[in-house]
């Protein structure tokens, strides 16, 4: 790119730059990486840096155990812990004259097969999204979440194995236990991840143990209605916050409908089970999936369409127009069923109904989105989930790999910078400029709970600091997350300021080194518009100051990229391909798909 690259951002050099080609070549999505505009730039501009090192803005520090202390990769977030789907509300014995009708005879694999619909239960809308069946293993259903082996026999105060090794849901350690579904199916998936990945063949055989008992007992304790399967739920449940409903015994849910179908899949997949159990757990898959084609005309039932046609897969199904929760992660973990379910199998129905709740999640994300703050639950009480947001924007970003939707990625985007997630690896730092500055103090949960956030405190403000540094300096921090009604803001953790929050504001403020960083498949587009002047940044490493490269395009033009993070400071995405490629662009300046 002749004449397009500056060195030195603060002695700008004004040149005429002349047609030609960046990229050269035509970009997924549509147009060219095209030329830069011809043009003068003859009014000088203030130096982009001022008051901060070019070593600090544009290289990453290095990570520790890094050869020579490169740049290590950065890992994502790490997971929350899997929600508890009951640990908000009260479980009671049901009274004795309650009579669940488990099914009594042994599976049959033909009658299950034969008993699927064939027909969907209901009109809905749809949009053409197609299952990507593809993925590399790392990327499917589930294998996100390993159980540790230190949890492959649980017992604390919630859960505990019983004699046939099946988790076993308690309210509190004094109580008796309960079969409860989805504890059930989501401990045996993570078997099944732990027995993918584990290399010792003795642990490798109980966690298959562990994920067959499981998956054994929905079997044995399975309800056969209206030619499907259904796992009930042998007590009484009220919840808080769902309208003073009690579920009453037997009572069924969609999560747990749908995330059968991927343990029984799973299972049926691996090259360690029998011939006759890959066969009942097909038809294990097949009785759980009929389930999905049955509408609530009839009970028991799990999906249904609101008035305005689309579909949900409903985790707390109820009767009575409005009072079913339309809760977003259960609908999103059952999805997850079907796509395993069209990946075994290529039935069409599945890919349907994956296609109505993709478009469900998609159009409803506004009543998701809780802008600048915490997701909500769900649709019927919109209450913001501090818990569930982050696996809001997982579970997002795993529709985008089930289908390649841009559109679903971006919306995992804005979740993120809503509120990220918020916890630092151990040597963070921020730098800061030369100049003065305001700290805050700020009143949160505390060491205890990583510094988040509380509605009794609120994040009030409860004194400010102005401080001053004659030149740039760093600070080590352990939290970067956003306040209450402000942006981002960062906890400084040791030295003279220990206990003070500073807000992000680059290039005067800013973490070092990349974070919350996105991977996308398949890649996304990004848009640079006409006539702006955008500088993208290729990052030195540990004080190597990075190259930099100034562009303006007389049309837009496109390119794609493959990751985005917060790099130094700034939401960017990773160009790969033409005369940017391994440059980072600011998402501030460039438009990415599916808006």
């Amino acid at each position: 790119m002749p004449g397009q690259r500056r060195a030195d951002i603060g002695r700008r050099r004004f040149i005429r730059v002349a047609g030609g080609t960046v990229a050269g070549a035509a970009m997924a999505g549509g147009g060219t990486f095209t030329a830069m505009a011809a043009g003068v730039f003859d009014t000088p501009e203030p130096d982009l840096f001022g008051g901060m090192p070019r070593s600090l803005a544009l290289s990453l520090p290095g990570a520790p155990g890094a050869p020579g202390g490169d740049q290590l990769p950065p890992a994502p977030p790490p997971l929350p812990p899997l929600p508890d789907q009951l640990a908000e509300g009260t479980l009671s014995r049901p009274g004795a004259l309650v009579d669940i009708p488990y099914a009594d005879e042994p599976v049959n694999p033909q009658v299950a097969e034969n008993s699927v619909p064939t027909t969907l239960p209901f009109q809905f809308n749809k949009s053409d999204h197609k299952c990507v069946t593809d993925l590399p293993e790392a990327l499917r259903p589930w294998r996100d979440r390993p159980t540790a082996w230190a949890n492959v026999t649980p017992d604390n105060n919630h859960t505990y194995l019983d004699s046939k090794g099946v988790i076993q849901y308690r309210p509190n350690r004094t109580a008796a236990g309960y079969d409860q579904p989805v504890t059930q199916i989501q401990f045996g998936l993570g078997c099944l991840t732990g027995y993918r990945i584990d290399k010792d063949p003795a642990r490798r055989a109980l966690f298959l143990k562990r994920a067959k008992a499981q998956a054994d007992r929905l079997i044995e304790k399975r309800v056969e209605a209206r030619g499907a399967w259904y796992f009930p739920y042998p007590f009484n449940f009220a919840h808080p916050t769902h309208s003073g409903v009690v579920y009453k015994a037997p009572w069924y849910s969609g999560m747990a409908q749908g995330e059968a179908i991927s343990l029984f899949i799973q299972l049926s997949q691996l090259h360690g089970i029998t011939e006759e159990e890959r066969t009942t757990y097909r038809a294990a898959a097949d009785g759980a999936f009929a389930s999905m084609l049955r509408a609530d005309d009839a009970k028991p039932w799990a999906v249904n369409r609101d008035k305005n046609g689309y579909l949900w897969i409903q985790e707390y199904p109820i009767n009575a127009p409005g009072t079913s929760d339309y809760t977003y992660n259960g609908m999103i973990f059952a999805m997850f069923g079907l796509w395993d379910y069209f990946q075994a199998t290529g039935n069409p129905l599945a890919e349907q109904l994956y296609d109505g709740s993709l478009t469900t999640i998609r159009d409803h994300f506004p009543r998701l989105r809780n802008a600048r703050w915490y997701s909500y639950y769900c649709g019927t009480h919109r209450i913001p989930a501090p818990t569930y947001h982050q696996h809001h924007i997982n579970l997002l970003r795993q529709l985008h790999w089930q289908t390649g939707s841009p559109t679903i990625a971006n919306r995992h985007d804005q979740l993120i910078d809503d509120f990220p997630a918020y916890g630092l690896r151990s040597g963070s730092v921020a730098a800061i400029a030369a100049g003065t500055h305001t700290l805050y103090a700020l009143d949160t949960l505390g060491a205890a709970g990583s510094f988040g956030w509380s509605a009794s405190k609120a994040d009030r403000q409860l004194a400010t600091k102005k401080v001053t540094f004659a030149k740039a300096t760093q600070a080590p921090v352990n939290v970067r997350r956003r306040i209450m009604g402000r942006g981002i803001y960062y906890r400084i953790n040791a030295g003279s300021y220990a206990g003070w929050w500073i807000g992000e504001a680059f290039p005067k403020v800013f973490l070092r080194g990349e974070y919350v960083s996105t991977t996308y498949r398949p890649q996304r587009n990004a848009t640079f518009p006409a006539g702006v002047e955008i500088t993208c940044v290729k990052f030195g490493a540990n004080g190597t100051t990075g190259s930099t490269k100034t562009v303006k395009f007389a049309k837009e033009s496109n390119a794609p990229f493959d990751r985005r993070a917060v790099v130094n400071g700034r939401p960017m995405v990773r160009i790969t391909a033409g005369g940017l490629n391994g440059y980072w662009a600011p998402t501030a300046q460039v438009l990415t798909d599916g808006r």
